[in-house]
């Protein structure tokens, strides 16, 4: 498992490609894995500046993925998805909150695709 973002136009286009995030680009005809997607409020908070990083991620923690579990997840996902959100490398973002999660929860490595 991976995690990329839209602009990483090859990781996109790979048909183990999944989106995370709340809406997707018009072109991606990938699969949308609806239970890792935040809600709407939590984007905007994070959008607007209302809520730190910090508070991002632990609302995300909390509204999220405490309600999953993390092996159900990676089964319905497959060993070779590739988790897409819209941040590019090195922004804060919920794709990697979920390689952290999964890593924590179950040992496996979750890189950025290059």
């Amino acid at each position: 498992m991976k995690t990329s973002c839209f602009a990483n136009r090859q990781s996109a286009a790979d048909p183990h490609a999944v989106a995370i995030s709340r809406g997707v680009p018009r072109w991606f005809k990938g699969r949308i894995y609806d239970p890792l997607r935040p809600s709407w409020k939590l984007v905007q908070a994070a959008k607007s500046g209302a809520i730190s990083n910090d508070e991002y991620e632990s609302r995300y923690r909390a509204e999220v993925l405490d309600g999953l579990d993390p092996a159900a997840v990676r089964r319905e996902l497959g060993d070779d998805a590739i988790l897409l959100c819209w941040e590019r490398p090195g922004a804060p973002c919920h794709r990697r909150i979920v390689a952290r999660w999964l890593v924590e929860a179950l040992g496996i490595g979750v890189p950025e695709a290059e």
